[in-house]
Protein backbone atom coordinates (compact mmCIF):
# COMPACT_ATOMS: atom_id res chain seq x y z
CA UNK A 1 0.00 0.00 0.00
CA UNK A 2 1.03 3.60 -0.60
CA UNK A 3 0.69 4.36 3.12
CA UNK A 4 3.11 1.57 4.08
CA UNK A 5 5.70 2.81 1.60
CA UNK A 6 5.44 6.39 2.83
CA UNK A 7 5.58 5.25 6.47
CA UNK A 8 8.86 3.38 5.93
CA UNK A 9 10.37 6.13 3.78
CA UNK A 10 9.58 8.86 6.31
CA UNK A 11 11.04 6.84 9.16
CA UNK A 12 14.31 6.57 7.22
CA UNK A 13 14.53 9.95 5.48
CA UNK A 14 12.62 12.59 7.47
CA UNK A 15 14.45 15.86 7.98
CA UNK A 16 15.60 16.44 11.54
CA UNK A 17 13.41 19.44 12.35
CA UNK A 18 13.24 20.55 16.00
CA UNK A 19 9.45 20.54 16.21
CA UNK A 20 9.47 16.87 15.14
CA UNK A 21 11.64 15.68 18.01
CA UNK A 22 10.07 13.50 20.74
CA UNK A 23 10.65 16.08 23.46
CA UNK A 24 8.68 18.77 21.61
CA UNK A 25 5.39 19.57 23.30
CA UNK A 26 2.08 20.08 21.47
CA UNK A 27 2.57 23.79 22.23
CA UNK A 28 5.84 23.70 20.29
CA UNK A 29 4.06 22.02 17.39
CA UNK A 30 1.30 24.66 17.45
CA UNK A 31 3.89 27.45 17.38
CA UNK A 32 5.68 25.80 14.45
CA UNK A 33 2.44 25.49 12.49
CA UNK A 34 1.67 29.18 12.93
CA UNK A 35 5.17 30.11 11.81
CA UNK A 36 5.33 27.72 8.86
CA UNK A 37 2.27 29.16 7.13
CA UNK A 38 3.63 30.48 3.81
CA UNK A 39 7.15 30.69 5.29
CA UNK A 40 10.13 28.40 4.44
CA UNK A 41 11.51 26.02 7.07
CA UNK A 42 14.97 27.64 6.95
CA UNK A 43 13.56 30.99 8.04
CA UNK A 44 11.32 29.52 10.70
CA UNK A 45 13.77 27.26 12.53
CA UNK A 46 15.96 29.87 14.29
CA UNK A 47 12.94 31.99 15.23
CA UNK A 48 11.10 28.94 16.56
CA UNK A 49 14.10 27.94 18.71
CA UNK A 50 14.37 31.42 20.23
CA UNK A 51 10.60 31.61 20.71
CA UNK A 52 10.38 28.28 22.54
CA UNK A 53 13.28 29.17 24.82
CA UNK A 54 11.61 32.45 25.68
CA UNK A 55 8.00 31.27 25.87
CA UNK A 56 7.96 27.50 26.53
CA UNK A 57 4.28 27.44 27.54
CA UNK A 58 1.12 29.21 26.37
CA UNK A 59 0.86 31.16 29.62
CA UNK A 60 4.35 32.59 29.25
CA UNK A 61 3.52 33.92 25.79
CA UNK A 62 0.12 35.17 26.91
CA UNK A 63 1.81 37.25 29.63
CA UNK A 64 4.18 38.92 27.16
CA UNK A 65 3.48 42.42 25.80
CA UNK A 66 2.35 42.39 22.19
CA UNK A 67 5.25 44.64 21.23
CA UNK A 68 7.69 41.97 22.44
CA UNK A 69 5.77 39.29 20.53
CA UNK A 70 5.90 41.27 17.28
CA UNK A 71 9.61 42.01 17.70
CA UNK A 72 10.33 38.34 18.33
CA UNK A 73 8.33 37.43 15.22
CA UNK A 74 10.85 39.49 13.29
CA UNK A 75 10.69 39.23 9.51
CA UNK A 76 8.75 35.97 9.23
CA UNK A 77 6.05 37.89 7.41
CA UNK A 78 2.29 38.09 7.89
CA UNK A 79 2.69 39.49 11.45
CA UNK A 80 -1.01 39.06 12.12
CA UNK A 81 -0.08 35.43 12.73
CA UNK A 82 1.92 36.56 15.77
CA UNK A 83 -1.07 38.42 17.19
CA UNK A 84 -3.36 35.45 16.58
CA UNK A 85 -0.88 33.09 18.23
CA UNK A 86 -0.70 35.46 21.19
CA UNK A 87 -4.50 35.35 21.44
CA UNK A 88 -4.52 31.56 21.09
CA UNK A 89 -1.98 31.28 23.91
CA UNK A 90 -4.20 33.38 26.17
CA UNK A 91 -7.20 31.17 25.37
CA UNK A 92 -5.23 27.98 26.06
CA UNK A 93 -3.95 29.35 29.36
CA UNK A 94 -7.38 30.53 30.49
CA UNK A 95 -9.66 27.84 29.10
CA UNK A 96 -7.54 24.68 28.90
CA UNK A 97 -5.31 24.77 31.97
CA UNK A 98 -2.28 25.91 29.95
CA UNK A 99 -2.36 22.68 27.91
CA UNK A 100 -3.01 22.62 24.17
CA UNK A 101 -6.20 20.60 23.56
CA UNK A 102 -5.96 17.49 21.38
CA UNK A 103 -9.50 17.55 20.01
CA UNK A 104 -9.77 19.04 16.51
CA UNK A 105 -12.96 20.94 17.31
CA UNK A 106 -11.44 22.43 20.47
CA UNK A 107 -8.37 23.43 18.50
CA UNK A 108 -10.47 25.05 15.79
CA UNK A 109 -12.19 27.14 18.47
CA UNK A 110 -8.88 28.81 19.36
CA UNK A 111 -8.17 32.25 17.83
CA UNK A 112 -6.35 31.99 14.53
CA UNK A 113 -6.56 28.18 14.32
CA UNK A 114 -8.24 26.88 11.19
CA UNK A 115 -8.97 23.37 9.98
CA UNK A 116 -5.48 22.72 8.65
CA UNK A 117 -3.65 23.89 11.79
CA UNK A 118 -6.04 22.02 14.08
CA UNK A 119 -5.52 18.77 12.20
CA UNK A 120 -1.76 19.28 12.03
CA UNK A 121 -1.52 19.76 15.79
CA UNK A 122 -3.73 16.72 16.43
CA UNK A 123 -1.52 14.59 14.16
CA UNK A 124 1.96 15.96 14.85
CA UNK A 125 1.49 17.12 18.42
CA UNK A 126 -0.59 14.23 19.75
CA UNK A 127 0.01 11.39 17.27
CA UNK A 128 -3.66 11.12 16.33
CA UNK A 129 -5.28 10.09 13.07
CA UNK A 130 -6.19 13.30 11.24
CA UNK A 131 -6.12 14.09 7.53
CA UNK A 132 -3.67 16.99 7.18
CA UNK A 133 -3.93 18.71 3.81
CA UNK A 134 -1.56 21.37 2.51
CA UNK A 135 -0.26 22.21 -0.96
CA UNK A 136 2.46 19.56 -0.82
CA UNK A 137 0.06 16.82 0.27
CA UNK A 138 -2.46 17.75 -2.40
CA UNK A 139 0.23 17.52 -5.09
CA UNK A 140 1.37 14.06 -3.93
CA UNK A 141 -2.22 12.78 -3.95
CA UNK A 142 -2.97 14.37 -7.32
CA UNK A 143 -0.01 12.58 -8.87
CA UNK A 144 0.09 9.26 -7.05
CA UNK A 145 -3.69 8.67 -6.89
CA UNK A 146 -5.25 10.67 -9.72
CA UNK A 147 -2.43 10.70 -12.28
CA UNK A 148 -2.46 14.49 -12.60
CA UNK A 149 0.63 16.68 -12.67
CA UNK A 150 -0.81 19.15 -10.18
CA UNK A 151 -3.76 19.39 -7.81
CA UNK A 152 -5.21 22.64 -9.13
CA UNK A 153 -7.42 24.83 -6.91
CA UNK A 154 -8.30 23.50 -3.49
CA UNK A 155 -11.42 21.34 -3.04
CA UNK A 156 -11.67 21.16 0.74
CA UNK A 157 -14.03 18.21 1.24
CA UNK A 158 -12.66 16.18 -1.66
CA UNK A 159 -9.05 16.83 -0.60
CA UNK A 160 -9.75 15.74 2.97
CA UNK A 161 -11.52 12.62 1.72
CA UNK A 162 -8.61 11.75 -0.59
CA UNK A 163 -6.08 11.98 2.22
CA UNK A 164 -8.29 10.26 4.77
CA UNK A 165 -8.63 7.30 2.42
CA UNK A 166 -4.84 6.86 2.42
CA UNK A 167 -4.37 6.89 6.20
CA UNK A 168 -4.09 3.69 8.25
CA UNK A 169 -6.67 3.14 10.99
CA UNK A 170 -4.08 3.17 13.76
CA UNK A 171 -3.52 6.63 15.26
CA UNK A 172 0.25 6.47 15.56
CA UNK A 173 0.78 5.02 12.09
CA UNK A 174 -1.63 7.51 10.53
CA UNK A 175 0.20 10.43 12.17
CA UNK A 176 3.49 9.25 10.65
CA UNK A 177 1.90 8.84 7.22
CA UNK A 178 0.42 12.35 7.48
CA UNK A 179 3.86 13.75 8.17
CA UNK A 180 5.34 11.56 5.43
CA UNK A 181 2.90 12.81 2.79
CA UNK A 182 3.83 16.38 3.62
CA UNK A 183 7.55 15.63 3.63
CA UNK A 184 7.36 13.77 0.34
CA UNK A 185 5.74 16.74 -1.35
CA UNK A 186 8.22 19.18 0.17
CA UNK A 187 11.47 17.43 -0.73
CA UNK A 188 10.81 14.82 -3.46
CA UNK A 189 7.48 15.28 -5.23
CA UNK A 190 8.10 18.99 -5.74
CA UNK A 191 6.13 21.21 -8.08
CA UNK A 192 8.80 22.00 -10.66
CA UNK A 193 11.47 19.31 -10.39
CA UNK A 194 10.04 16.10 -8.92
CA UNK A 195 12.69 13.48 -8.14
CA UNK A 196 10.71 10.43 -9.14
CA UNK A 197 13.80 8.21 -9.01
CA UNK A 198 13.97 8.85 -5.26
CA UNK A 199 10.24 8.50 -4.60
CA UNK A 200 9.12 5.54 -2.48
CA UNK A 201 5.77 5.31 -4.29
CA UNK A 202 7.02 5.79 -7.87
CA UNK A 203 6.16 2.19 -8.77
CA UNK A 204 2.56 2.79 -7.69
CA UNK A 205 2.24 6.38 -8.90
CA UNK A 206 -0.55 6.90 -11.44
CA UNK A 207 1.18 9.98 -12.85
CA UNK A 208 4.44 8.13 -13.48
CA UNK A 209 2.52 5.22 -15.01
CA UNK A 210 0.81 7.67 -17.39
CA UNK A 211 4.14 9.08 -18.57
CA UNK A 212 4.11 12.17 -16.31
CA UNK A 213 1.70 14.20 -18.47
CA UNK A 214 1.81 17.99 -18.14
CA UNK A 215 -0.94 19.53 -16.05
CA UNK A 216 -3.40 21.51 -18.16
CA UNK A 217 -6.17 22.21 -15.65
CA UNK A 218 -7.04 25.37 -13.70
CA UNK A 219 -4.32 26.92 -11.60
CA UNK A 220 -4.31 29.08 -8.50
CA UNK A 221 -3.27 32.64 -9.41
CA UNK A 222 0.29 33.48 -8.37
CA UNK A 223 0.49 36.60 -6.24
CA UNK A 224 3.45 38.94 -6.66
CA UNK A 225 5.10 40.87 -3.82
CA UNK A 226 6.90 43.93 -5.19
CA UNK A 227 4.76 47.03 -4.88
CA UNK A 228 1.95 45.30 -3.02
CA UNK A 229 0.33 46.44 0.19
CA UNK A 230 2.00 43.49 1.87
CA UNK A 231 5.41 44.90 0.99
CA UNK A 232 4.48 48.36 2.24
CA UNK A 233 3.07 46.98 5.49
CA UNK A 234 6.30 45.06 5.98
CA UNK A 235 8.40 48.18 5.55
CA UNK A 236 6.27 50.10 8.03
CA UNK A 237 6.48 47.24 10.54
CA UNK A 238 10.28 47.16 10.15
CA UNK A 239 10.42 50.78 11.31
CA UNK A 240 8.22 50.09 14.33
CA UNK A 241 10.05 46.89 15.32
CA UNK A 242 13.51 48.43 15.24
CA UNK A 243 12.56 51.64 17.06
CA UNK A 244 13.21 51.94 20.79
CA UNK A 245 9.96 53.81 21.29
CA UNK A 246 7.21 55.65 19.39
CA UNK A 247 8.26 57.16 16.06
CA UNK A 248 7.24 60.32 14.28
CA UNK A 249 5.06 60.08 11.19
CA UNK A 250 8.01 61.30 9.09
CA UNK A 251 9.94 58.09 9.85
CA UNK A 252 7.12 56.06 8.33
CA UNK A 253 6.61 58.41 5.40
CA UNK A 254 10.24 57.95 4.41
CA UNK A 255 9.90 54.23 3.61
CA UNK A 256 7.38 54.51 0.75
CA UNK A 257 6.80 57.31 -1.73
CA UNK A 258 3.18 56.58 -2.68
CA UNK A 259 1.34 58.54 0.02
CA UNK A 260 -2.06 57.05 -0.73
CA UNK A 261 -0.87 53.46 -0.55
CA UNK A 262 1.30 54.20 2.48
CA UNK A 263 -1.61 55.79 4.36
CA UNK A 264 -3.89 52.90 3.47
CA UNK A 265 -1.36 50.38 4.75
CA UNK A 266 -0.68 52.29 7.95
CA UNK A 267 -4.41 52.47 8.59
CA UNK A 268 -4.72 48.70 8.05
CA UNK A 269 -1.93 48.08 10.59
CA UNK A 270 -3.82 50.16 13.13
CA UNK A 271 -7.09 48.34 12.41
CA UNK A 272 -5.37 44.94 12.66
CA UNK A 273 -3.88 45.81 16.04
CA UNK A 274 -0.32 45.62 14.75
CA UNK A 275 0.38 49.29 15.47
CA UNK A 276 -0.96 52.00 17.76
CA UNK A 277 -1.01 55.77 17.64
CA UNK A 278 0.04 57.53 20.82
CA UNK A 279 -1.70 60.53 22.32
CA UNK A 280 0.94 62.85 20.88
CA UNK A 281 0.40 61.54 17.32
CA UNK A 282 3.38 59.19 17.08
CA UNK A 283 3.23 55.49 16.17
CA UNK A 284 4.45 52.35 17.96
CA UNK A 285 3.93 48.63 18.31
CA UNK A 286 0.95 47.73 20.50
CA UNK A 287 1.53 47.39 24.23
Amino acid sequence: MVADLIFQWFRAHARDLPWRRPETTPWGVLVSEFMLQQTPVARVEPVWRDWMERWPAPSSLAAAPRADVLRAWGKLGYPRRAIRLHDAAAAIAAQHGDAVPSDVEALEALPGVGSYTARAVAAFGFGLRAAVVDTNVRRVVARAVHGQGDAGPARTRADLADVDALLPDDDAEAAVVSAGLMELGAVVCTARSPRCADCPVAARCAWVAAGRPAYDGPRKPVQGFAGTDRQVRGKLMDVLRTAHGPVERAALDAVWSDAGQRDRCLHSLLVDGLAEQTDDGRFALPV
